[in-house]
């Protein structure tokens, strides 16, 4: 295993946009800042998943291309030159002494005073439904998340869900595709209410409640979707060229609680601060977790700004102390 010995500041785990902000924080703090991201390009899952996404949670902008906000921020992140790791995915965290960290990959170990961890949903899979057909389309109409929308120009697409992500992929769709359909099976929509007006003031074909996706049709492709009605037991079968399911993800948190971090539901718990359970480590973005918590990008940037003047004043302290 490689030793890479250099000592640094602060750490951030995880490139995403609050991965991004927290680096640009930690360099306006003058800190000697490294940031370490699993995938080959910064920008976590609005890269890897939502580049072509309408982000409507950042301050300053009415609305923005998910690709577009996240190379504003790298612009911003970089301007203080922190070293960045991509493609390697962090597997260890141990604390080593009194400010001194260390953070373990497959290619070797990093050192550092402290770490942000900034991960998002951590490591994560789209939820899944057991039903006839769906596991065999996959890939030939069976959708998780659209990486672009022009695949989808002129045909007949239902989206299943009815948070953010499933309200935002209809409206996108809507003026490409040739149909949208948007079925949601619980009582009321998790998607920002605004967001839910324009759905139903669109010519998106809304069925809600109730509305679940019973059976995929098809054999090669998916050429349509059973739906029923879980309170009627009524059932309607529609023709239609691709499903997206967009109905949550499924998060593995194991790995943080084997490093010693204080899992609480979803999440790493972490005080006002945002400093865990750890000396010396703190957590920012969906992937921490606290009383009255919104998983907004905007709060994200602030709760990374927190974690590194957090994160600043512990290295300080540390400084003074010698």
């Amino acid at each position: 295993m490689v030793l890479q010995s250099e000592m640094y500041d602060v750490t951030i785990v995880g490139a995403g946009p609050v991965g991004l902000y927290a680096t640009y924080y930690a360099g306006l703090r003058d800190c000697k800042t490294k940031l370490i991201e699993m995938y080959p390009q910064v920008g976590g899952r609005l890269i890897s998943m939502y580049p072509e996404k309408e982000i409507f949670d950042v301050a300053g902008h009415m609305k923005i291309l998910a690709r577009d906000l996240i190379t504003q921020l790298t612009d911003q992140a970089m301007q203080y030159r922190p070293t960045v790791v991509l493609g390697e995915r962090v597997t260890g965290l141990r604390v080593r002494g009194e400010r001194v960290i260390e953070l373990s990959t497959p290619n070797g170990r990093h050192f550092t005073q402290t770490a942000v961890i900034a991960v998002g949903c951590g490591a994560f899979v789209p939820r899944k439904l057991d039903i006839p057909h769906l596991i065999d389309l996959e890939g030939h109409g069976i959708h998780y998340y659209l990486p672009s929308f022009e695949p989808f120009r002129g045909k007949k697409v239902l989206v299943m869900g009815g948070g953010n992500s499933a309200v935002d992929w209809a409206l996108s769709l809507e003026g490409i595709a040739a149909e949208v359909t948007l079925a949601h099976r619980m009582y009321k929509f998790q998607a920002h209410e605004a967001m839910v007006d324009r759905l139903l003031a669109s010519k998106v074909k809304v069925l809600f409640p109730y509305f679940a996706l019973k059976e995929v049709l098809g054999e090669d492709r998916v050429t349509g979707a059973v739906i029923w009605n879980e309170r009627s037991g009524k059932e309607e079968r529609i023709e239609v060229d691709a499903i997206v399911l967009s109905i949550g993800m499924l998060t593995n948190l194991e790995p943080f609680r084997q490093w010693g971090l204080n899992i609480v539901g979803s999440g790493i718990a972490v005080a006002t601060d945002m400093s865990t359970n750890m000396p010396g480590v703190y957590a920012a973005g969906d992937i921490a977790t606290y009383p009255g918590k919104i998983l907004l990008i905007s709060a994200g940037a602030g709760e990374a700004a927190t974690a590194v003047n957090s994160a600043k004043e512990h290295i300080d302290a540390g400084d003074l102390g010698r």
